[in-house]
């Protein structure tokens, strides 16, 4: 079993910045990619970012390219994410996903059906 646990949620004026961790415990041995995902009221659960277990490979949404940047700590267990330039349209809940569907340590998982275990989200808010 493992458990995702997401932080640094919080609320943030538009043209600012967050970072939010994710950290994940137990069985996290082996190749296992991290993602970012993100729901908005009223609207479906949509990729953000995604690295690789070796931390060499990532892969962005063209809505937050060149704003938001994915990284992590293996020793830690833990993946990042820096958002910047924020806009009222990233207001949403962040989750944070882990998951082993590949054994490959470049592997990128670029939608939701990659992940195995899912945090419970934090919030993210945008005044405006």
């Amino acid at each position: 079993q493992v458990h995702v646990v997401e932080s640094g949620g919080g609320l943030v004026q538009a043209g600012g910045s967050l970072r939010l961790s994710c950290a994940a415990s137990g069985r996290t041995s082996g190749p296992y990619a991290m993602g970012w995902f993100r729901q908005a009221p009223g609207k479906e659960r949509e990729f953000i970012a995604a690295i690789s277990r070796s931390g060499g490979s990532t892969a962005y949404a063209h809505s937050v390219k060149g704003r938001f940047t994915i990284s992590r700590d293996n020793d830690k267990n833990t993946v990042y994410l820096q958002m910047n330039s924020l806009k009222p349209e990233d207001a949403a809940v962040y989750y944070c996903a882990a998951g082993w569907r590949s054994a490959n340590i470049e592997f990128v998982g670029g939608s939701a059906g990659w992940y195995d275990y899912w945090g419970q989200g934090t919030q993210v808010t945008i005044s405006s």
